[in-house]
């Protein structure tokens, strides 16, 4: 069983292409085989920016989820499902609702930021302004312990690590704590029983840290306790009550380097992609017409890498030997631009005939997806309610 859980989701935008691969599907890979992970179809928000166009959504969820599989995203190690099918979220965004201030996601950087990039639209809306809250409700009704994220996600993390602080100050103090507390400590055995206390002791007395962490470890490790048990003894360790909502750590990213056809970030929006399945002959096509150094108008006419869309590249698929090739041969004209971009194409359709294979099998029988997705959303649900009964009890609504 894996100690930490990973929550991340993405917008569906139909058919992906490989900057969302390099930038995001590869670490998801590695991670569903060191986590416990949940990778979910953001489709409530997509709608906080193409409301007035909901009928592009549903054929971009499934297109999108085929990506996943076909990319090496395995059901059998991750969680798989779809947002507006777990209500749950849309539950805890309204309760959490009621204890955000407004002045925490105005101050939410891309606020402002997207409203002034998004001009065409009408992002005057609850839903636009509230949409860190409901990313917020996203991470906290799974308890997750590490959320990946970039850089310039990390003001939103921060928001949603206050918002869980804000609801366990106000709600974390259930009748009786101290007293469940002191039984749940009782059941990890006399021994841990014992160390736990010491140092408890040792970081509410002296401030030491290291006991605190030491402590948490200690507690991370023993599997046969239930989650109420578990957050009374880690809000006990503090001195504060019952952790309802975990405050979740940042797992940084590294930004994609995946570079598109005109030698900037590979974007829709550019108009610059390959797609994850793009079929081989456009394939090589869009790289055979991509542009190359300006100053090579003749073929005898020697270039310079630094200035070529196509050597960023190389510098994607290329090896060492390749890559030493290549700029020998361009800066003394000893190879021209369509020798330069063999081994690039040859790399990206070998990237891609996998992927390709895999999606296949999806594409001939589209119940396999919509049944991986159904069982995501049931354990999604599972998981989720165990925390939505949690904080209906602490906010008094569990009397029906």
């Amino acid at each position: 069983m894996f100690a930490d859980r990973i929550l991340s989701g993405m917008r569906p935008t139909g058919s992906l292409h490989l900057g969302h691969y390099h930038g995001v599907l590869k670490n998801w890979i590695t991670m569903q085989h060191e986590y416990e992970c949940l990778f979910f179809v953001a489709d409530w928000h997509a709608l906080t920016t193409h409301y007035d166009a909901p009928e592009i959504i549903e054929q971009s969820v499934w297109d999108m989820v085929i990506d996943w599989l076909a990319s090496g995203v395995d059901p059998a190690r991750a969680t798989l499902f779809i947002q507006s099918k777990v209500p749950e979220h849309a539950e805890l965004h309204l309760l959490l609702s009621m204890i955000t201030p407004l002045g925490w996601l105005e101050r939410v950087p891309t606020y402002k930021d997207q409203q002034e990039k998004l001009t065409s639209k009408d992002l005057t809306t609850y839903g636009f302004l509230g949409y860190p809250l409901l990313m917020s409700a996203d991470i906290l009704a799974y308890r997750s312990t590490l959320v990946p994220v970039g850089e310039d996600q990390i003001p939103h993390l921060e928001f949603t690590r206050e918002i869980a602080r804000r609801f366990n100050h106000m709600y974390g103090r259930e009748p009786g704590f101290a007293e469940k507390a002191e039984l749940a400590v009782k059941k990890l055995g006399s021994k841990k029983a014992r160390l736990y206390k010491e140092l408890r002791n040792r970081f509410q007395e002296q401030g030491d840290d290291e006991a605190l962490e030491s402590a948490k470890a200690l507690l991370d490790e023993q599997q046969s306790l239930n989650l109420g048990d578990r957050e009374r003894l880690f809000g006990y360790l503090e001195g504060g009550g019952k952790m309802i909502l975990s405050e979740p750590q940042a797992m940084l990213t590294v930004a994609s380097k995946m570079p598109g056809l005109d030698g900037q970030k590979m974007s829709k929006s550019y108009n610059n992609t390959i797609a994850l399945r793009e079929d081989e002959a456009s394939v090589a096509k869009k790289i055979r017409t991509m542009p190359t150094d300006p100053a090579r108008i003749r073929r005898t006419d020697p270039g310079d890498p630094a200035k070529c869309p196509v050597w960023a590249l190389h510098q994607v698929y290329s090896n060492d030997q390749t890559k030493q090739s290549v700029v020998q041969g361009c800066t003394s004209a000893g190879i021209g631009c369509i020798e330069c971009k063999q081994p690039v194409i040859d790399a990206v359709l070998s990237e891609q005939r996998p992927m390709r294979e895999r999606a296949q099998l999806y594409l001939d029988d589209p119940a396999l997806v919509r049944n991986i997705i159904a069982d995501g959303n049931e354990k999604a649900r599972k998981l989720a309610g165990e925390t939505m009964r949690d904080v209906r009890e602490a906010m008094g609504l569990s009397y029906a």
